[in-house]
């Protein structure tokens, strides 16, 4: 099973900086080699038609759906309360916050992220993040890593560095998850490349 690692991009078309398809589009030119699709306040229709826009920008797979509908694709990341799809996908996620795992012990987010319908899990908030003030406390990397035992697990919130970005790989994360660092990036393209690859030197040596 190809699983998401790296640099991953999660959309947020309020405060992207230009087009949302086009933002998606140069941070994967600079280095996001996965995309998951937000947006759940959107119609039905609309969020569909926007899937297809963003497959055709998405390295083929590489498209994940946050909720239990795929969207005509076959991989989603699911919140904590989200059911699990009622169609058949090869790649399932799912989200766990720092409110909810402060108050369970590590086996429950290890066993969140190696059960028989999870392929990974983010683990968030990492850092403190602009992008949800009061939200936290931050787990920082090494917090997040203990956490996660040996469940794949991607970084999330508040990567909005190159140092951020290599602490979470010394950490051991398989990938940072990046929202409004790339949606609010003047340049998304060469955001993505700075954190990409300060995020895959960082995994070279550790």
């Amino acid at each position: 099973m190809v699983r998401p690692g790296g640099l991953v991009v999660l959309t947020d078309r309020r405060s992207a900086a230009g087009p949302l398809v086009g933002v998606v589009e140069a941070a994967v030119r600079g280095g996001a080699g996965w995309v998951i699709l937000r947006e759940r306040d959107l119609p039905y229709a609309s969020r569909r038609a926007l899937a297809d826009e963003l497959r055709a920008v998405v390295p083929p797979g590489r498209l994940i759906v946050a909720g239990p509908d795929p969207l005509g694709g076959d991989a989603v990341h699911l919140a904590e309360s989200d059911p699990l799809p009622s169609v058949p996908v090869t790649l399932v996620g799912r989200s766990r916050h720092a409110e909810t795992v402060g108050n369970a012990d590590a086996s429950a987010v290890r066993n969140a992220g190696a059960g028989p319908h999870t392929s990974y899990v983010t683990l968030s908030p990492i850092y403190l993040t602009e992008s949800k003030p009061g939200y936290g406390p931050a787990l920082g990397p090494d917090g997040a890593a203990a956490l996660a035992g040996d469940s794949h697990w991607l970084a999330l919130a508040g990567i909005d560095s190159e140092a951020r970005a290599a602490e979470c790989a010394r950490a051991g994360a398989a990938g940072i998850a990046v929202m409004g660092g790339l949606m609010r990036a003047l340049d998304p393209e060469w955001t993505a490349s700075v954190l990409a690859e300060a995020f895959e030197a960082a995994v070279s040596v550790r």
